[in-house]
């Protein structure tokens, strides 16, 4: 596509691709829809695409004439990305139960209630396995199918519970060997879980930044909750100077929610030290098709809690596991806290945090804690 015309003595040529259109929630630059221009764009901004349809995308540069000039093309947002079906090859009941396929997550980057079903024939009363295929389908058309097998079995006889297995744990002066060096830091996380910590032999085993759990609601459009040890937490950290992050258990359902979590958030540190990020914990994926959110619409709540946490003075941070990370949040503004418990993680994102393991074993708490390891910037 090549056009050429002089307005007021001040020559345009622009040269534009073929494809003038965005996927969904693609990041496109002005420049990226353009193969050839006579001069320098004074502004090569991001282009929205948050909503779908055509849109009018202007622009001014510098020709070789120095002359500043207008020039306008439009480009159209559209929907190309199949749903997600959150489901293995295989899916087991016990006979006389009932199955229920609207439980299984099935979501879509913008389409708040993609169409899910299961077509095939299964008996929940006969012993059997039965091959079903799942099907997502948005309001665009895209359409997902997967073949799974329904396998229905017979109920367990009661066993009595091996009770003399020791635990196995990730020993914190391990995890400092492995990867501690002079960009990286070695911390923890902790919440009541933890019971009351001893907070000189965690700085003595060298613990050098803790994230704490500040507190939640008790589920959705539930009332909140302090920790029961956030008090006692933060406290006794800061009286040691220790570097101090937060992290919030939400259960938003929308950006207004997720906006007045922040805000409450916000009024319980108030009167603390946190110099490390404020960290969004949203992980309620057994649930998820009853919030009814698309994974833009989710994103959205999390950077709105996020922004009021900005706003305030803070830095902000999103809390997810890598497969949740790569299939359903979409790319977010802000900084990653990471959870992928391997020696390696094979995450291709950035972070800032990776929360190494959930079985971590330190002085100054009895029982398991999460490691963290900081990326410094």
């Amino acid at each position: 596509m090549y056009r050429y015309l002089r307005i007021k003595n001040a020559k345009i040529e622009v040269s534009l691709v073929e494809d003038l259109t965005i996927p969904f929630g693609e990041t496109k630059k002005v420049s990226d829809f353009i193969t050839s221009i006579n001069g320098t764009i004074l502004e090569d901004y991001l282009i929205d695409s948050s909503s779908l349809g055509k849109k009018d995308i202007s622009f001014k540069f510098i020709n070789d004439d120095n002359i500043k000039v207008s020039y306008n093309y439009q480009v159209e947002i559209t929907d190309v990305t199949k749903p997600v079906i959150w489901l293995g090859s295989s899916y087991t009941i016990t006979k006389g139960n009932a199955f229920h396929p609207e439980n299984i997550l099935c979501g879509d980057d913008l389409d708040n209630e993609p169409n899910c079903y299961v077509e095939g024939e299964y008996d929940t009363d006969k012993v059997g396995m039965y091959p079903l295929t799942f099907i997502a389908i948005d309001k665009s058309g895209n359409r997902t199918e997967q073949a799974f097998k329904l396998n229905v079995t017979e109920p367990k006889k009661n066993t009595t519970p091996n009770t003399n297995t020791e635990p196995s744990y990730t020993e914190f002066q391990d995890v400092v060997k492995k990867f501690k060096n002079d960009k990286t830091r070695i911390g923890i996380d902790v919440s009541s879980w933890q019971g009351e910590i001893d907070f000189d032999a965690l700085q003595n085993a060298g613990v050098e930044f803790v994230i704490i759990r500040v507190g939640g609601t008790r589920g959705r459009d539930k009332e909140y909750f302090v920790d029961n040890n956030f008090v006692y937490n933060i406290t006794e950290a800061n009286k040691r100077n220790m570097d101090v992050g937060i992290y919030f258990y939400s259960y938003a359902s929308s950006s207004e929610k997720a906006k007045e979590e922040a805000n409450w958030v916000l009024e319980q540190i108030k009167d603390y030290k946190v110099n490390l990020p404020i960290a969004y914990d949203w992980e309620n994926w057994s649930t998820f098709n009853e919030y009814h959110l698309s994974f833009f619409g989710l994103t959205s709540m999390a950077e709105t809690f996020l922004d009021t946490i900005h706003n305030a003075g803070y830095d902000g941070l999103l809390y997810s596991s890598k497969n949740y990370l790569e299939k359903l949040w979409m790319p977010s503004k802000y900084e990653t806290w990471l959870a992928h418990y391997v020696d390696k993680t094979t995450y291709q994102g950035t972070y800032r945090f990776w929360q190494h393991c959930n079985d971590g074993r330190v002085d100054g708490i009895k029982g398991a804690v999460d490691i963290d390891v900081m990326y410094m910037e």
